[in-house]
C-alpha cells in the first residue's frame, strides 16, 4: 500500500478528512519551499501537491501562473523539483507528497529517467494535467514499477466514457474538480457537486477530493462533507506570493504564511 493510500485509509478509519495544500515548487524562491512544506504538515496538512513550475499551464488560472512565473524566474528546473522532495524527507519520512504539472518537462527528462528521479527523491504520486489517461501506456509502464500513484481530475463535463478511462487508469485518489474554468473561481452550484461526486462513488472505489475554488474554512467543510478531503490551492499560492525571494525567514515567520491551512485544518476537523 503506498503512502498516500496508507493516509487516505488512516483518515477515513479516524473520520476524519483529508487536507491536500498546494504550493509551486520554487516559488519565490527554491530555499523556501521545504520550510514551507514542513510548516504546512505542521499546520494539519495530510498530503502535499507540489507544482512544477511551467511557462504555460493551461488548467491555473492567474494566482498560481504567477507562482509558476515566479518560480521560473528563480530559476528553477524539474531536477530543482526532486531535489526539493528529496529535502524535505530528510526529516519527513511520512507525508505524502504528489507532484502536480504538465508533460513537457517530464518528456524533455525521459519517462524512465524521471520515474527513476521521482521515486528516489521521495515523491509518492503524479497529476500530469495534459496527459489524457488513455494516451498514457507508455508513461504508467515507466512510473508505476516504482510505485508512483497516477491521479487525474475529473471535470463536470467528463463523459461517461472518458469516466471509465480515467477510473481505470487513477490509484491513490481522483481529483474532482469542483467547477468549470481554472484555479483561483468561485464555487457557484454545490447542489450539482453533490450529484456528480455521488455519480462517482458508484463507478469507483477510490477517494475523491475536491479541489478548485476552495478559498477558506467555510468552502472546505462544505466541500469535504460530500467528499474525502479538499485540495487548497491558489488561496495558499496567494499567500505565499507575499514572501521576498533572497529575504531570510524563520520557520515562525513560514509557519505564519501559511495559518490559512491550520484554519482549515480546525474546520474540517470541527
Amino acid at each position: 500500500m503506498s503512502r498516500i493510500s496508507q493516509t487516505l485509509s488512516s483518515r477515513k478509519a479516524e473520520g476524519r478528512k483529508v487536507l491536500v495544500p498546494y504550493l509551486v515548487a520554487g516559488d519565490p524562491d527554491p530555499s523556501l519551499t521545504v520550510p514551507l512544506m514542513h510548516a504546512l504538515v505542521a499546520s494539519g496538512a495530510d498530503i502535499i501537491e507540489l507544482g512544477m513550475p511551467f511557462s504555460d499551464p493551461s488548467s491555473d488560472g492567474p494566482v498560481i501562473q504567477l507562482g509558476s512565473e515566479r518560480a521560473l524566474k528563480a530559476g528553477t528546473t524539474l531536477k530543482d523539483v526532486l531535489s526539493i522532495v528529496a529535502r524535505f524527507r530528510e526529516s519527513d519520512q511520512q507525508t505524502p507528497v504528489v507532484l502536480m504539472g504538465y508533460l513537457n518537462p517530464i518528456e524533455i527528462m525521459g519517462y524512465e529517467a524521471f520515474a527513476e528521479a521521482a521515486s528516489g527523491a521521495g515523491v509518492d504520486g503524479l497529476l500530469i494535467v495534459d496527459l489524457p489517461a488513455n494516451e498514457g501506456d507508455e508513461f504508467f509502464a515507466a512510473v508505476r514499477p516504482k510505485g508512483l500513484d497516477t491521479i487525474f481530475l475529473v471535470a463536470p463535463t467528463t463523459s461517461e466514457s472518458r469516466l471509465a478511462s480515467i477510473c481505470a487508469c487513477s490509484t491513490g485518489y481522483l481529483y474532482y474538480v469542483s467547477l468549470k474554468g481554472v484555479t483561483g473561481a468561485a464555487i457557484t452550484d454545490k447542489g450539482d457537486i453533490r450529484a456528480k461526486i455521488e455519480h462517482l462513488r458508484g463507478v469507483t472505489d477510490l477517494p475523491i477530493v475536491v479541489g478548485f475554488g476552495i478559498k477558506g474554512p467555510e468552502s472546505a467543510r462544505e466541500m469535504a462533507a460530500i467528499s474525502d478531503g479538499v485540495i487548497v490551492g491558489s488561496a495558499l499560492v496567494d499567500r505565499i506570493s507575499y514572501l521576498q525571494p533572497g529575504k531570510p525567514y524563520t520557520q515562525e515567520q513560514i509557519g505564519e504564511t501559511v495559518t490559512l491551512i491550520s484554519e482549515i485544518r480546525e474546520a474540517l476537523d470541527a
